[in-house]
């Protein structure tokens, strides 16, 4: 299987599948360090990165912005000092998509390259 970070997402619409059950299980393991939370009643990926400082911050949530307009796919962003939080999930179906697995997969690799 080809890694989740390297897949391109699929088009999505209001009748796609969410991921559910087995599925979201067996996708969960290859994300480590994220969590699969039910916010607003609408499930969701969630991860918080730390950074030494602000700037640093800053750098990876316009990385994760820049990341998710290629795709046109947005994520929710929480910037402090030190952290930021992403969440993923698909708007369009109010529950997630594969597509959110494979952002969050993509988000990890950004995270590498903060210094």
């Amino acid at each position: 299987m080809t890694p989740l970070h390297q897949q391109l997402c699929q088009a999505c619409t209001p009748d796609s599948e969410p991921v559910l059950g087995e599925q979201r299980e067996k996708l969960m393991k290859l994300l480590p360090g994220w969590q699969c939370l039910k916010q607003d009643n609408v499930w969701q990926l969630k991860k918080s990165y730390r950074f030494k400082n602000y700037r640093q911050s800053m750098a990876f949530a316009n990385q994760v912005a820049e990341l998710a307009e290629q795709i046109q796919h947005h994520p929710a962003l929480l910037i402090e000092w030190g952290q930021v939080d992403v969440s993923w999930w698909t708007h369009s179906i109010a529950n997630l998509h594969y597509n959110d697995f494979i952002m969050a997969a993509k988000t990890d690799q950004l995270n590498v390259n903060i210094g």
